[in-house]
């Protein structure tokens, strides 16, 4: 049988390890929910930095210029001279028809994306040309079909193909 002062000092212990038991329970929780575990001041853990995203800068994507008619000023850094020079229109149904310099064409026409260029097969008109219209215009419709990538540089379209940069000029 135990004392009176048994049952007490018993009674004191088992209160004190409730306690401290409570305490630690409570603790944990206050770390899972990241609070301040030393009850005052400051808390003394180090927070992650939190990282902020920032997408990568791209380009402005240029709009290719439907319903423009454009009139070829050189290939390859050689002028087309004459009246007749090469021209194009692409319309928003993605068709291409133009000139050039003697037999006039018609194709489909995609502008892509990062300013790319899909030019499809050319349907032409079959007039007799002298030779030297004859062998710029082929040179015209080989750099055309064969197309590329384009751009707008100042007031010109250029498009860059196998065959060569062919420069455009807005016509009015």
């Amino acid at each position: 049988m135990m004392t009176k002062e048994g049952l007490t000092m018993r009674a004191m212990l088992f209160a004190a390890m409730a306690c401290a038991a409570t305490a630690g329970m409570l603790a944990t929780g206050a770390m899972a929910q990241g609070s301040n575990v030393t009850g005052f001041g400051k808390d003394n853990r180090e927070k992650p930095e939190k990282k902020q995203y920032v997408p990568a800068a791209k380009p402005q994507e240029k709009m290719f210029p439907l319903d423009a008619t454009w009139t070829a000023v050189s290939l390859n850094g050689k002028p087309f001279n004459g009246t007749d020079r090469p021209s194009f229109i692409i319309d928003k149904q993605y068709r291409a028809r133009g000139y050039g310099g003697c037999n006039t064409f018609a194709a489909t026409a995609f502008p892509l994306r990062e300013q790319h260029l899909a030019v499809g097969p050319l349907a032409l008109t079959k007039k007799p040309c002298d030779k030297g219209t004859g062998a710029s215009e082929q040179d015209f419709f080989i750099a055309l079909r064969t197309a590329a990538q384009w751009d707008l540089v100042g007031s010109q379209l250029v498009i860059k193909s196998q065959k060569g940069e062919l420069k455009f000029d807005r016509a009015l």
